[in-house]
């Protein structure tokens, strides 16, 4: 049910493709330039290895100001935060086209990093701010459906800039991207965030909001199933150059292979989710959707340990059922941890946000690289990492279920007229 409201909102396909919009950013920071490793490797005279922390550095500066993103958003609104993210956005793009050097070009990420979660994070809050009941839970999920395109396009599109030019193309087009989104945001989307229902810009409220959210043993819990319900997900995602190039002894080109297999599934899943809202409790989808993700990725170490099936189409097979049971999970993960904090829901999307980064940082600087020498290794840690996720949400139900259940505040959705 859509929340009251002062004046109209956009058309919803508008509203839907701006927040979905603002959080592919992320992803396409990401995935577009990894077709570009091998020209970077040259171009920069460097190893793969030291290419890898492009990705780590983002994440972790990404990671760091997730924190503030959404407490900033609840002191502000989350229109002004959005705005400026993306104008940072824009200037570090542009600073990584114009890097001389590797150096200059890691900066140049950290800075990417710094400011791409604003819409991200801001957005998943926005979307609570103006639904409630099952219609969050469909429009999360249609949200999710459009965001779950982003990994599968970006190296793509970044494979066809390389065609027409070099690496510095695919920071002009995010420079490009970047600008666009600032445009929209500017003259359609509306503040969801009113004077009335905001908290002082203090530093001291601010550091206390975040940790109010961590030390609540439920808010903990969903940050990390959140965190681990990705993570096998993003293991192939960082691990794509090395999939693709060195284990299926493919090109620049071919990063489809990887990436239409693992967001078809996604998006599917997404669609999915949001269909069945309403009809099935979302405790119960998200447990269906994790009984789904290790049954596919079970299903994939064993072909994997097939040295007959260790090629295309075998070695992707199966991702496209893993990914749609970690799909169906996501939006409920997200709304149950944002429905624990109805007054800081910008705190708890950062601190969801923040352990999901850091632990992905994690994965693309070191675990990627330490298991991605084989497929089977690769389908082994992922299948090892949806059990820790799946033991972690059945704790939860287990413990909520004992727990009286206190409804969330209702909150009224009035827009404002401030940017």
């Amino acid at each position: 049910m859509l929340k009251s409201s002062s004046r109209p909102l956009p058309p919803q396909w508008l509203l839907l493709t701006i927040l979905a919009g603002l959080g592919m950013v992320g992803p396409f920071s990401i995935d577009t330039i990894f077709p570009a490793f091998a020209q970077l490797a040259v171009d920069l005279d460097t190893s793969p290895l030291a290419l890898q922390q492009l990705i780590s550095v983002y994440l972790l500066s990404f990671a760091a100001m997730s924190l503030f993103h959404g407490p900033l958003s609840d002191a502000l609104g989350r229109k002004p935060v959005i705005l400026a993210g993306s104008a940072l956005f824009v200037l570090s793009s542009l600073a990584c086209a114009l890097a001389p050097n590797l150096t200059w070009l890691l900066i140049g990420r950290a800075a990417q990093g710094l400011s791409a979660g604003a819409g991200q994070i801001i957005s998943r809050a926005m979307v609570r701010d103006i639904f409630t009941g099952d219609k969050a839970q469909r429009v999360m999920a249609e949200i999710a459906m459009i965001f779950g395109l982003a990994p599968a396009l970006a190296p793509i599109v970044g494979g066809w800039l390389l065609v027409h030019g070099d690496w510095r193309g695919i920071f002009w087009f995010m420079t490009g991207l970047g600008v666009v989104l600032m445009l929209l945001v500017w003259f359609f989307l509306p503040e969801t965030h009113p004077r009335a229902d905001r908290t002082p810009l203090r530093v001291g409220p601010l550091f206390h909001s975040l940790w109010e959210v961590w030390r609540d043993r439920n808010g903990r819990r969903l940050a990390l199933a959140g965190m681990v319900n990705f993570a096998g997900m993003f293991l192939y995602i960082s691990s794509a150059p090395m999939f693709v190039v060195e284990l299926l002894g493919m090109g620049e080109q071919d990063f489809w292979v990887l990436f239409v297999p693992l967001i078809s599934g996604m998006v599917i899943g997404s669609w999915t989710s949001g269909r069945l809202a309403g009809r099935i409790s979302g405790r119960r989808l998200a447990t269906i959707g994790y009984w789904v993700s290790l049954g596919g990725g079970a299903l994939n170490l064993a072909l994997m340990l097939v040295p007959a099936a260790q090629t295309t189409p075998w070695a992707v097979l199966l991702l496209p059922v893993y990914t749609f049971g970690v799909a169906l999970a996501f939006p409920i993960l997200t709304l149950a941890m944002l429905d624990l904090f109805p007054a800081n829901r910008g705190a708890a999307s950062s601190v969801q946000s923040f352990v999901s980064l850091v632990f992905n940082a994690l994965i693309a600087g070191a675990l990627a690289p330490a298991v991605a020498f084989s497929l089977p290794t690769l389908a082994g840690t992922t299948l090892a990492l949806t059990v820790i996720g799946y033991l972690m949400w059945r704790r939860h139900l287990t413990v909520t279920a004992l727990e009286p259940h206190v409804p969330p505040d209702p909150q009224s959705y009035e827009p404002t007229d401030e940017m």
